[in-house]
């Protein structure tokens, strides 16, 4: 174990999760690229608009993978097998539960997101198609976060690589069909988010109970999986990280708002250079996830000089790749605007802000850093804490910036976000050391 704390071994591990991490915002950027070259705009609004709205929705339940990456990591560290059996189950649990609620609070989830968003009565009608097929898929993309989970926290990260690819290029495929062959337009990308999340559901559910089978033999306790004390841990870290991750969902939905109240060319220009943003995050995500598994195991072993190695080698790993995509992004942005869309004001408005998608991703490698490690500490309520002062800052440095610098204040503000998610991380790092002392 030892040995992957080395940049070049964390680099083998986060190879496979970078190539799948590449394949999801490739969903939304075909998404996009489908919707912006239609004739009319309000395809494109509405569907930037409620894939935030499921963003910040789905988004806000991202601890049932990074809950499930930092337990079974811990467990496997300490060789505990049947419990991460048992962990793997509680989150399947947690997802039937979540998935029943927001099928039946559909009506309500969607009046409430109108409300929200200023939009044309044609915007608003493609908003609802979208929204009234995507809803369903609920249960495959929850499920797809904890099996990915389990498989990183076993550092199998191959495995969680090939189901997130998987599903990701399904989604392009189905969406691509239903577009292009069947003239579903909005309807066709809701419809092939849903399709996809089904079948790679079914598939990997086999699969993954498999998998176990291999660890230790498959016995399915009640009094185990609803252990009390057990529930209570699990749930006492999914609360802080679902606080947590709703946070960061409602700050790329803000963003959103704030561009929609500026005009609806400019949320539609800022989701198309947001689609950059998003695309590194998956790739510096990669050295991430890989770090996660390490760190949890590290703890659970009481390892501290693999946890050194592996917090030291992941930010040099993180900060470089991030300077690289600073530079790919500076050659490749105009030729990626020009194929996004063909609709004028949205181009014009996409490049004159688009030198942001060159300034951002670096500053972001660090956040994106920190969060791994905490996850694979397991240290939610400090990731809570942290998330809740940055998201307040974020908000209170928008309202002056976008008064004076209008969507440029917008931009200014998400940089700083991603700036003060990394510090206030930065504060709590002495927390995780003592846990190895």
């Amino acid at each position: 174990m030892s040995s992957k704390s080395s940049i070049q071994n964390i680099f083998k591990l986060s190879i496979p999760i970078f190539f799948a991490n590449l394949a999801i915002p490739l969903v939304a950027i075909v998404d996009t690229g489908l919707m912006g070259n239609l004739d009319n705009s309000s395809y494109l609004v509405a569907t930037s608009i409620a894939a935030s709205v499921f963003s910040i929705l789905f988004g806000s339940f991202g601890f049932l993978r990074s809950g499930t990456v930092g337990m079974v990591a811990q467990a496997d560290g300490s060789n505990d097998y049947e419990e991460i059996i048992n962990i793997f189950l509680r989150n399947i649990v947690f997802v039937i539960i979540i998935s029943f609620l927001l099928i039946i609070l559909q009506g309500y989830i969607l009046q409430f997101s109108l409300s929200v968003f200023e939009l044309s009565s044609e915007t608003k009608k493609y908003f609802k198609d979208y929204f009234y097929f995507r809803i369903y898929s609920t249960f495959g993309e929850l499920t797809i976060f904890v099996i990915t989970g389990l498989f990183i926290g076993l550092q199998k990260t191959k495995i969680s690589s090939i189901i997130v690819g998987f599903y990701s290029i399904a989604n392009i495929i189905f969406s691509l069909v239903f577009v292009l062959y069947f003239n579903l337009n909005v309807l066709g990308v809701a419809l092939g988010t849903l399709v996809a999340s089904t079948l790679t559901t079914i598939i990997f559910l086999f699969y993954t109970f498999f998998a176990l089978n291999k660890y230790t033999k498959l016995e399915f306790s009640i009094v185990k999986i609803f252990n009390v004390n057990k529930v209570k841990n699990i749930f006492n870290i999914n609360i802080n990280i679902f606080i947590r991750s709703l946070l960061l969902s409602f700050s790329f939905l803000y963003f959103t708002y704030l561009g929609n109240s500026i005009s609806e060319e400019t949320v539609a220009a800022n989701t198309i250079l947001l689609n950059f943003i998003m695309l590194s995050a998956y790739v510096l995500d990669a050295y991430a996830f890989s770090t996660e598994g390490i760190v949890g195991y590290s703890i659970g072993s009481k390892n501290r000089k693999l946890l050194n190695d592996v917090i030291k080698n992941s930010f040099i790993l993180s900060s470089a790749t991030g300077l690289l995509i600073c530079v790919f992004f500076f050659l490749s942005k105009n030729y990626y605007i020009i194929t996004m869309t063909d609709l004028p004001d949205i181009r014009e408005i996409s490049f004159s802000y688009s030198y942001w998608v060159i300034i951002i991703p670096f500053a972001a490698s660090f956040c994106f850093q920190f969060d791994g490690i905490f996850v694979g500490a397991s240290q939610t309520t400090e990731l809570r804490n942290a998330m809740i002062m940055s998201v307040s800052i974020y908000i209170m440095s928008s309202f002056f910036l976008i008064a004076s610098f209008g969507n440029t204040g917008l931009w200014i503000s998400l940089c700083i976000f991603f700036i003060a998610r990394a510090l206030t991380l930065l504060i709590y790092m002495p927390r995780i050391y003592q846990r190895v002392t």
